[in-house]
């Protein structure tokens, strides 16, 4: 065998290093037989592949508003606040009308190759005309006109955007300066996931932190990056009672192979934690938040995420949820004629799913209602 490249940029080798991934930490593999032990070392695990600790101690969010605007059923602020230790940011709030605390979600904004809104994608900008002009078009293209967190707090929930590192008020960032970027922070002993990753759990941390929230109500929601943001999230933290992702799950295995956008670099490294993988798959990550309710939508012609993977990685994460009589928290469907899109349909039923666990007060209701799994189909 000539050990070169083949394939493009694969190694000729590829297969014996994929073959090679036997994710030896996967709950059912490891030897650690009980859940709660096994999630803690398992999140230990990612937590080293994050590259990036989380500062000692709490530290205060230290928030301040910076325009509030009345949006009809709910008010739509500005906020800023200590997104980490490095420094603050800014990001989207919108809160109901009426007596709280209420619902509330953290809506993680996509990649797509646009950097010049990020939280705009979610949630309708108010102020900012040209990127009014940008999001709306945005809206149009993969989210049937709509913006999702804009529609989420009409319908009662607390709604948070945040921008992720090179996007929006932190950017904007060149797709072709991704790989340089990801480079320096590795260099300085980071990485754009790990960075990502530690900024959601301190997002969602914030959100749960205000007065007009129910800290026991809180959920994650996104579409491409942002719904491996939202399960990566509610693996993570545990501010997080429930996480819908949108057109993101698969297998490492099944991801790499010829042709498939991951081994393209550039937007990888927004999902990419070294060495990870040598112990985890990505469903395992994912399986982390169970038995938490969990919603995966994929589309049944997404190029991005061929069906082979998304079955695979549906298998393993059922397995997971099943095996801690959690099976009926888990909601895993394929929408066979749709392609990489939040389509109003979809959007829909992240909504009424969203209802079905978020939107009732237990302490009142008598706690919520089970979510019925549609299956893969």
């Amino acid at each position: 065998m000539t050990l070169g490249l083949t394939r493009g940029v694969l190694p000729s080798f590829y297969e014996r290093l994929r073959d090679e991934l036997t994710f030896p930490l996967a709950w059912g593999r490891s030897a650690t037989r009980d859940f709660p032990a096994w999630r803690e070392e398992a999140r230990a695990v990612v937590g080293e592949a994050l590259l990036q600790p989380p500062a000692p101690g709490p530290e205060p969010f230290d928030p301040e508003t910076v325009d509030v605007c009345d949006a009809g059923p709910y008010t739509s602020r500005t906020v800023e606040f200590a997104l980490s230790r490095y420094g603050r940011a800014r990001g989207s709030l919108l809160v109901p009308h009426g007596s709280g605390p209420f619902p509330a979600v953290l809506v993680l904004h996509d990649h797509g190759s646009e950097f010049t809104i990020g939280r705009e994608k979610a949630v309708r900008p108010r102020s900012a005309t040209d990127r009014l002009a940008r999001a709306t078009v945005w809206a149009e293209r993969h989210y049937d006109g709509r913006f999702v967190g804009d529609e989420l707090a009409a319908r009662g929930y607390a709604v948070l955007a945040v921008d992720t590192l090179g996007w929006g008020d932190r950017g904007p960032l060149a797709y072709e300066d991704q790989q340089a970027l990801a480079a320096n922070l590795y260099q300085l002993g980071t990485s754009p996931a790990g960075l990502a990753a530690h900024e959601d759990i301190r997002a969602a941390a914030f959100l749960a932190s205000l007065p007009e929230v129910d800290e026991r109500r809180v959920g994650a929601l996104g579409f491409s990056m942002g719904a491996y943001r939202a399960w990566q999230l509610s693996a993570l933290s545990d501010d997080i009672a429930a996480a819908a992702a949108v057109c993101w799950m698969t297998g490492v295995k099944e991801m790499m192979v010829p042709g498939d956008n991951a081994l393209r670099g550039q937007s990888a490294y927004f999902m990419l934690h070294p060495g990870l993988h040598r112990r985890l798959d990505i469903p395992d990550v994912a399986s982390l938040a169970a038995p938490k309710p969990a919603l995966f939508l994929a589309g049944g012609r997404d190029h991005l995420f061929p069906l082979v993977g998304v079955t695979a990685a549906y298998t393993k994460l059922r397995a997971v949820w099943e095996s801690q009589g959690a099976g009926d928290r888990l909601t895993t469907t394929v929408w066979p004629d749709t392609g990489h899109v939040f389509t109003s349909g979809m959007q829909e039923a992240v909504y009424a799913w969203l209802d079905t666990w978020l939107a009732r007060d237990p302490t009142r209701s008598g706690g919520n209602r089970p979510a019925t799994d549609s299956g893969v189909g």
